[in-house]
């Protein structure tokens, strides 16, 4: 049945907003004080039965919180003493919440699995259900719980997105907060005259002359200054240059070239507490972990009904989860543990959230922080950049709510996403070793995410990049490995050891073609010169590194110096040697890189970005030696379809015994082998 509630939340921001819901909080207690319920679907799916679990009901909602500034649990978030305040001097947000959970409470497994999301997406199940919501109910089947929340600020409300509504860093006296920002405009349709700013950071000041806007052909190409008769911060769309003054657009009076890079330095204004979605997620966990009801008497649905809380974050989302635990939020007000186990998953850097003007949608481009704070979970001083001996853990472990990691990654967060210093440090000379409450487990040849799976030949052309996509799945293995980790939170059963490449063991090389020991493959790019390099920026006395917080001084930052990286060493055939393969990798088809090379648009033959290729093998020995192809062709290898499913059964069984992969999914992946046209 189907039930919605006629609470309705306007659509606007800022410290009227604030002031506004504070009516609706009960006492000045900092914590959700409040949760509105705003529509329950009972049961969802149609009423499907998920195992013993029976069906399963979804409710979404509001939950109203408040942050008392002067906490010690509360501080460390940017600007939140800036933040205006209700008449119990409370700071105060709303976050919208979803959650799905049995009908029947009695049959819950005890697991609340919190799934962060991805720019206000919910992603969690669809990332880990085989096909689609709900799919085959890998988490439904077993009883879990999901919920999700909203943290990124900064993301506008949207129908089935997570969203929060956070405050606006005022002045002591009330006027508003200025600074600096940059944006960087690339690929533009042509024709276009009027392009959107970053949201959250329109223009303060719409003089011209006060801003500075600049293009280039190419990034390392000579900077052209634009004369600021030529722009305006304005929209064209309706109206000639200089067209109706807009501090949230700029316009060029001749429209933008699509061959050029265009760069704007200008100052903003009104900066959101972002840093408010940090303590949000940690008390929105703590609510339905344990509260049983509001300070209304709104009964919590899940009351008493969880033991743990597991965490998992993909891409952004796992950034989040970094940040979060190295913030020290994992402890909640009462000083209680927030999460009991995380999985940070493809996540290269911490998330650029609690500093003032900060922009957490960014993803690792050019002059966007994201990697200056601690990268490790284990302790290592970074010299090279003179940071004091620290680790993502040192708050956890210093109010003891340290919770179990799995750290689980591919190859295009090594190209694509910095990954290496967390592993290596920032001399790429040492392995940094891992805390015993953390395991790391490396998926080889893969693209960022993961590929489709499915076990053809056939190339599929990805259209924007030179090499077709990479196939080479990693759903399977994360699935095995999250079971794993639940087992290690509520079972204490101890995990697979961690497998991932170790500089000790000669696994991480220099990023070219001769260190990797890559092939040559006539007719296919080398990786050289493809890494996006990890630069030690300039951002000022006000910022604070390790913590990543405090303010940034100028924009775009100076760049002081290039941290050296390394990535996987590979086998004859070009595919990476170290961490846990996936069946595909083992049965491999082709060659299956972490990278891939730009085929069109201003940043043709560089590097893709998070987008691996694909590079099959020919089909038999005559047709690889006419190519000039060194690699062994799939007969050479197989023989023939038969030999081609006995490798993929030899890989599933390899795989299951190593806690690698669910004999549920080794049954299918075999079906699929001998369903396929590999050698037929």
């Amino acid at each position: 049945m189907l039930q919605k509630h006629s609470f309705a939340w306007p659509i606007t921001a800022g410290a009227a907003l604030l002031v506004a819901f504070s009516l609706f909080a009960a006492q000045a207690r900092a914590r959700v004080t409040r949760i509105v319920i705003d529509e329950r679907q009972s049961p969802t799916y149609d009423g499907r039965v998920f195992g013993a679990a029976g069906a399963y009901e979804k409710i979404t909602g509001h939950a109203f919180g408040e942050l008392d500034p002067q906490d010690p649990h509360n501080t460390i978030i940017n600007d939140l003493d800036l933040a205006p305040r209700n008449a119990r001097g409370k700071v105060e947000y709303v976050a919208t919440f979803s959650l799905w959970k049995p009908v029947d409470l009695a049959k819950a497994s005890g697991i609340l699995i919190y799934g962060v999301p991805n720019r206000g997406n919910r992603i969690l199940m669809s990332a880990f259900n085989v096909g689609g919501d709900p799919g085959d109910g890998f988490f439904f089947n077993r009883g879990d719980i999901i919920l999700y929340s909203g943290w990124q600020g900064d993301v506008a409300q949207r129908p089935g997105a997570e969203t929060i509504v956070v405050p606006i860093a005022k002045s002591p006296d009330g006027s508003s907060i200025t600074g600096p920002a940059f944006a960087r405009f690339v690929n533009t349709p042509a024709g276009t005259v009027t392009l959107a700013l970053p949201a959250t950071q329109a223009a303060a000041i719409l003089d011209t002359t006060q801003a500075v806007l600049t293009c280039r052909a190419s990034e390392d190409g000579a900077v052209v200054p634009i004369a600021p008769a030529d722009w305006a911060f304005a929209d064209c769309r309706s109206a000639p240059f200089p067209g109706v003054a807009d501090p949230t657009r700029i316009s060029l009076k001749h429209g933008f070239d699509p061959g050029l890079l265009f760069e704007l330095s200008y100052t903003t204004k009104d900066p959101l507490v972002l840093g408010v979605g940090l303590a949000a997620t940690r008390d929105i966990c703590s609510f339905f972990r344990r509260a049983a009801t509001d300070d209304n008497g709104t009964a919590n649905p899940l009351s008493g009904k969880v033991s743990h809380v597991v965490a998992q974050g993909i891409s952004q989302a796992g950034n989040f989860v970094k940040t979060f635990i190295h913030l020290g939020f994992n402890q909640d007000e009462s000083g209680r543990i927030v999460w009991d186990g995380a999985n940070d998953h493809i996540a290269g850097r911490q998330l650029p959230i609690n500093f003032r003007f900060a922009r957490p949608g960014g993803a690792a481009a050019l002059y966007e922080p994201g990697s200056e704070g601690v990268l490790w979970w284990g302790e290592y001083e970074d010299t090279v950049r003179g940071r004091k001996s620290a680790s993502l853990l040192d708050r956890s472990r210093a109010s003891n709510t340290i919770p179990k990691i799995f750290e689980t990654f591919g190859s295009t967060e090594f190209w694509g996403l910095r990954m290496s210093p967390g592993l290596v440090g920032t001399k790429a000379d040492q392995d940094i070793p891992l805390p015993a409450n953390v395991r790391r487990y490396y998926f080889p040849g893969t693209t960022h995410g993961g590929g489709r799976g499915g076990f053809t030949s056939e190339a599929r052309p990805s259209g924007a990049y030179e090499l077709p996509d990479n196939p080479n799945p990693q759903l399977e293995t994360m699935r095995a490995l999250l079971i794993a980790l639940i087992d290690w939170v509520a079972k204490d059963d101890q995990p697979p050891a961690s497998k991932y490449p170790l500089f000790a063991e000669g696994q991480l090389v220099r990023p070219n073609h001769r260190a990797m020991g890559f092939p040559v493959i006539p007719g296919n790019p080398f990786p050289d010169n493809l890494l996006n390099p990890f630069f030690d920026y300039d951002l000022g006395p006000g910022f604070n590194y390790n913590d990543m917080s405090g303010r940034m001084a100028s924009q775009p930052p100076e760049i002081k110096r290039v941290i050296p990286s390394l990535v996987p060493k590979v086998d004859s055939d070009g595919n990476e040697t170290a961490g846990i393969p996936s069946v595909l990798h083992q049965a491999p088809l082709g060659t299956y890189l972490g990278w891939n090379v730009a085929s069109s648009g201003f940043y043709k033959d560089h590097a893709s970005g998070f987008s691996g290729g694909y590079v099959p093998f020919a089909r038999t020995k005559a047709a690889r030696e006419a190519s000039g192809d060194p690699r062994r062709a799939l007969e050479e290898r197989y023989h023939d379809h038969d030999g081609y499913v006995a490798a993929v059964t030899a890989a599933t069984q390899r795989l299951v015994q190593e806690r690698f992969l669910l004999a549920a999914d080794a049954d299918r992946l075999i079906q699929q082998a001998q369903a396929s046209a590999v050698l037929r």
